[in-house]
């Protein structure tokens, strides 16, 4: 009689032990899932981080004068009213003058010919009072100060920086900003007869 209690002690035990055994595995198990979703969260939370840093990138241009001396660093920054230009220079005549995107990204001293024309993807007429205008690169006068600086920002609505998207910056000529030696009067065809290019620098280089 008392083997045979023995034997049923014995059995509940082992039964007691196995049962105890489950739950650790489960409890381990619940763990490792746990751990494998935190440690997930991190690389989620740094892919949105670069998506943010992608929506909100920062394209900078530097503008060199015929004698390739930079005079002039232009930021461009994209949100719902378009591209932002803000152009910082120094070493630049004092005045007004003509300010755009042209065509090709190729800065050829000492006339910076090689830009081509003004970036008009639409086919339009120069100049905000054309009734026909502007081009889409077509941009405000920047106003230089007796000391040959200039601190402006200007915006581009007709433009992005997505690359693909209808009237892109990014094309496959390229494109590039210039500053004209006269002011543009925003009508006179084919570029507003703002004089010669005085400085020139490629979007994206």
């Amino acid at each position: 009689m008392k083997r045979g209690m023995t034997i049923i002690i014995v059995l509940l035990v082992a039964i007691f032990l196995s049962a105890c055994g489950t739950d650790n595995e489960e409890e381990t198990n619940t763990q490792n899932q746990e751990g494998t979703s935190s440690e997930s969260d991190p690389t989620n939370e740094e892919q949105a981080q670069e998506t943010n840093a992608t929506a909100e990138e920062e394209v900078l241009v530097s503008l060199k004068n015929a004698e390739d001396v930079v005079v002039g660093t232009a930021t461009l920054t994209e949100d719902d009213s378009g591209v932002s230009i803000h152009l910082e220079g120094e070493n630049l005549p004092p005045g007004t003058h003509g300010f755009h995107i042209h065509e090709a990204g190729v800065c050829e001293p000492p006339d910076f010919e090689s830009a081509g024309g003004h970036y008009n993807p639409t086919d339009a007429k120069h100049g905000f009072e054309h009734p026909e205008g502007p081009h889409a690169g077509d941009l405000e006068n920047i106003v230089v100060s007796d000391d040959g600086t200039v601190n402006v920002e200007v915006i581009a609505d007709m433009v992005t920086l997505e690359q693909g998207a209808e009237n892109t910056l990014y094309t496959e000529d390229g494109t590039a900003l210039i500053i004209h030696s006269g002011a543009d009067d925003y009508i006179s065809q084919p570029s507003g007869d703002a004089g010669d290019r005085i400085a020139c620098g490629v979007i994206g280089e």
